[in-house]
């Protein structure tokens, strides 16, 4: 299957808020089944490793967490020629590995036609497993940002009769990281 358009959550799940876009990704895909040609994929903290994950897809939709002077919570969109400019100052911890891959994929191919970020000022960034409660409410409305990119761009992920488990909201449940 070749994919077309890749959603990917990034973010350090054992840094509470920072864990928004990996947690926003997993309850996207806990919830729909994406069509052919969309995948949707944990990227954690990874940098380099995503290369070629994101080598020639034409959308590339990133949730994650966002540094800003905006309040904690805020949501904020970045798209295209945006992404870039607001890379001279870091707005995410992955800022870096990010900013270099698309740079990398820029100068060699495959940079992907259209880059949209949906990030989240954190509330809470205490080295602990979890979001904050506020955080916690707040990935649906991240998970409604993302089924509207979708949308804007023709892509409508079908509803799944239940719910699958994710792992990471099961392991803040718990209230530890459990091996397996």
């Amino acid at each position: 299957m070749t994919v077309e358009t890749l959603i990917i959550g990034l973010g350090n799940v054992l840094m509470q808020d920072e864990g928004i876009g990996v947690r926003a990704v997993e309850e996207l895909e806990s919830r729909y089944h994406m069509p052919e040609g969309v995948d949707a994929i944990d990227g954690g903290t990874s940098g380099t490793e995503l290369l070629e994950h994101i080598r020639g897809v034409k959308n590339l939709i990133v949730a994650d967490a966002i540094n800003s002077k905006s309040l904690p919570g805020t949501f904020i969109r970045l798209v295209d020629d945006q992404v870039p400019a607001f890379f001279q100052t870091k707005i995410s911890n992955h800022q870096l590995g990010l900013s270099d891959l698309l740079a990398i994929l820029k100068v060699t191919g495959g940079a992907p036609e259209h880059v949209t970020i949906i990030g989240m000022v954190p509330r809470v960034l205490e080295n602990k497993l979890g979001l904050s409660p506020k955080t916690e409410k707040a990935v649906g409305v991240m998970v409604d940002k993302l089924l509207a990119e979708l949308k804007a761009i023709g892509i409508v992920p079908k509803l799944r009769d239940e719910p699958l488990s994710g792992f990471w909201a099961g392991q803040a449940r718990s209230g530890e990281l459990q091996c397996v």
